[in-house]
């Protein structure tokens, strides 16, 4: 069985079913601010979490991501 990345929830691959869903979420809306702003990914996940309007799965993806683009 496997563990959620961020939560060490049961998960299917790399995360489980609700931080997947967040992860779809944050990745399908990136073009939309791409557009918008002109906008790296990395600057697009600083943005998304420190976001207030963002939700809290989000938010862990968003930092989550962010930290594997650092390594």
């Amino acid at each position: 069985m496997l563990k959620c990345k961020i939560c060490e929830r049961e998960a299917a691959n790399e995360y489980c079913e609700l931080h997947e869903k967040a992860r779809e979420n944050v990745v399908q809306r990136f073009e939309i601010w791409k557009e918008a702003m002109d906008i790296s990914w990395r600057e697009y996940l600083n943005e998304v979490a420190e976001n207030s309007y963002t939700g809290s799965w989000a938010k862990e993806v968003a930092k989550h991501l962010s930290r594997k683009e650092e390594s």
